[in-house]
């Protein structure tokens, strides 16, 4: 797993959702939502921007996050 502060701007991140979103607030599942993560074990790729690193750090017991 590595840390938001580890990755590099503009490097390539996997982010796979690991946890259920039931019982987590609605800015949780809507951040989710916006990283186009809606089912478990679920996996995009994102840039890693500091929008994409603010969502995935709202949410990072959810998810897990690994530098590609």
């Amino acid at each position: 797993m590595v840390n938001c502060e580890q990755i590099k701007t503009m490097a390539k991140i996997k982010i796979t959702q690991v946890r259920s979103r039931i019982h987590c607030t609605k800015r949780q599942k809507l951040n989710l939502d916006a990283l186009g993560l809606r089912k478990l074990n679920a996996t995009v790729e994102h840039e890693a921007t500091p929008q994409i690193l603010g969502m995935v750090n709202k949410a990072k017991h959810l998810v897990k996050v690994t530098e590609m």
